[in-house]
């Protein structure tokens, strides 16, 4: 069982390194972008408080190298997460998400850091680590739902990152079992709940998965092409061209009189104006409407 529990824990290693380096591919968009749209902070921020706080628990634990190692690569990615995030956001976001960051990952962390080493002795000390983990573990886990709303408003999964829920979910499986055969609920209890958390996240996934617009959809939706002067332009679905109305109407509008008529009466107007001025009114009305008539 003891070798059985080392395996289980080896497993949850990795199965948990996957599950801190999927957010990756979540901020190679963000700096390609230069901005973090839509997605929330609050994942990052959480998850280094609580692998801060795992990694402290299994320095205090005997044998728990598993955990420290783990949890240690799962600080390291995350505080340079959270530094990404800080550099993107926007400014009010980058206010706010700093003062999370000075409140929960600096103040809260090193004052836990320090009541235990210095007002609490013996196994005491794992107790008290061991509640703040599994607590702040929980949050962890149900972190990723603070997008939930925005999932549901926008009837996508855009801003939901499929791998974080999907490792979560094997995450929280692992470290059950391991909990168990060890019997430690410290470790149990909140991946319990993780694993159900991360279930209800997956499903939420694949309920509006279909229902995301895709790249190419965007781009033929908007996409327009100039043929004869005219605008066409494609639907939504791409399957149909329609002609713009107004390019048709604009053949059907008859020309200007050429511009050799229009001289042609103008010299004739002249010429009479200046041989015969008494009778100005009644010529010029008499050429200029036989010259709107040839015109036409």
């Amino acid at each position: 069982m003891a070798n059985f529990s080392f395996i289980l824990g080896i497993i949850g290693n990795v199965i948990s390194i996957l599950m801190f380096a999927a957010p990756i591919k979540t901020f190679k968009r963000i700096i390609k972008k230069k901005s973090t749209e839509d997605f929330k902070g609050i994942p990052y921020i959480t998850t280094l408080l609580s692998t801060s706080l795992w990694t402290f628990y299994g320095l205090l634990k005997p044998g728990g190298l598993l955990v420290v190692t783990v949890n240690g690569t799962g600080a390291t990615l995350h505080a340079l997460y959270v530094t990404l995030f800080l550099i993107y956001a926007p400014k009010a976001l980058k206010i706010q998400s700093m003062k999370m960051v000075a409140i929960i990952d600096v103040a809260f962390f090193g004052v836990v850091v320090a009541i235990t080493l210095l007002a609490l002795h013996g196994t005491t000390r794992l107790t008290f680590v061991g509640f703040l983990c599994a607590g702040l573990n929980i949050g962890m886990y149900a972190s990723p739902l603070a997008v939930t709303r925005t999932v549901i408003k926008m009837k996508s999964v855009e801003y939901m990152p499929f791998f974080l829920s999907f490792f979560q979910f094997l995450n929280g499986g692992a470290w059950t079992a391991y909990a168990v055969l060890v019997k430690d609920y410290y470790i149990g209890v909140p991946n319990g709940v993780g694993f159900i958390l991360g279930a209800a996240q997956l499903i939420l996934y694949f309920i509006y998965y279909k229902s995301t617009p895709t790249k190419s959809t965007e781009v033929k939706g908007s996409a327009h092409l100039v043929k004869r002067g005219g605008i066409q332009m494609k639907d939504v679905d791409g399957d149909h061209v329609h002609e713009n109305e107004n390019s048709r109407n604009l053949h059907k509008v008859k020309s200007l009189p050429k511009p050799s008529l229009v001289r042609q009466y103008s010299e004739k107007l002249t010429k009479t104006l200046s041989n015969n001025p008494s009778s100005l009114a009644s010529q010029n009305q008499d050429d200029i409407e036989k010259g709107l008539k040839e015109a036409q």
